[in-house]
């Protein structure tokens, strides 16, 4: 299974090579693209640390507090879909290889299981935050005035930023199983909590469906997913100081 990974990885780099050579992807783009995958697995990874934290060490036991980028990847969330999304423009939608979490091995599951989930979401905003704390130390906000072309580190730590708040709303939307759902859970009944959870693990595919059905329903001229996409970059630069 590792070896199958790790052909998927090297072929799709690989193409991504082949396309960026032949111009048809940009450097944009490509700095999109390598700014979401370490970016899905840190979320990931929030909720594992802060599951130990809380008592389940089942993530460590399996290897998955690792920062080794490998032991995470999926090769169709964290690298096939979030390529197509952004080579068709429609935004920076991915995931990495869920960290398992066994919420009976929290000394208080429901209570503390909130709090995990919502480790992956604050993860993102923290680097959101980084990202804008050092794009205007360097400078990033005169060169996003100025109109010139953007060095490499602008267009790496704008990016950053902008894929993290991007991923941070996107994950706190009430629908399981994304990380905002937990707040619908905790407000359930205690005897509907166990059935719900087993739902909860089957529930991925609608969610992808549903970003499938926004990036392909047009309102205006832009597909709902774009214009999420461009809402969030309009909130980024306002939060940068920059002129929307």
């Amino acid at each position: 299974m590792r070896g199958r990974r790790w052909i998927w990885t090297i072929a799709l780099v690989a193409l991504g090579l082949l396309l960026l050579s032949a111009h048809r992807i940009t450097s944009t783009e490509v700095v999109l693209f390598c700014v979401i995958l370490p970016s899905i697995i840190l979320h990931e990874l929030a909720h594992g640390w802060v599951a130990l934290a809380f008592g389940d060490d089942t993530a460590k036991r399996a290897g998955r507090l690792s920062l080794n980028p490998m032991a995470h990847v999926d090769p169709i969330g964290s690298v096939l879909v979030p390529a197509l999304m952004i080579l068709g423009g429609f935004g920076w939608f991915g995931w990495a290889k869920p960290v398992p979490v066994n919420l009976a091995r929290l000394r208080s599951p429901r209570n503390q299981g909130v709090i995990v989930s919502l480790a992956g979401p604050f993860t993102n905003i923290i680097l959101a935050g980084l990202a804008a704390v050092l794009f205007r130390a360097f400078g990033g906000l005169s060169i996003l005035e100025s109109g010139a072309p953007a060095p490499l580190w602008a267009q790496i730590l704008f990016s950053l930023g902008l894929v993290n708040m991007w991923l941070a709303i996107f994950n706190m939307l009430p629908i399981p199983p994304l990380d905002g759902s937990v707040l619908v859970e905790r407000a359930l009944p205690a005897r509907w909590w166990p059935r719900y959870l087993r739902l909860r693990r089957f529930m991925l595919p609608i969610v992808v469906i549903a970003v499938i059905i926004a990036a392909d329903v047009h309102t205006g001229g832009t597909s709902l997913l774009g214009r999420f996409s461009v809402d969030t970059e309009n909130w980024w630069l306002h939060l940068l100081g920059a002129p929307t």
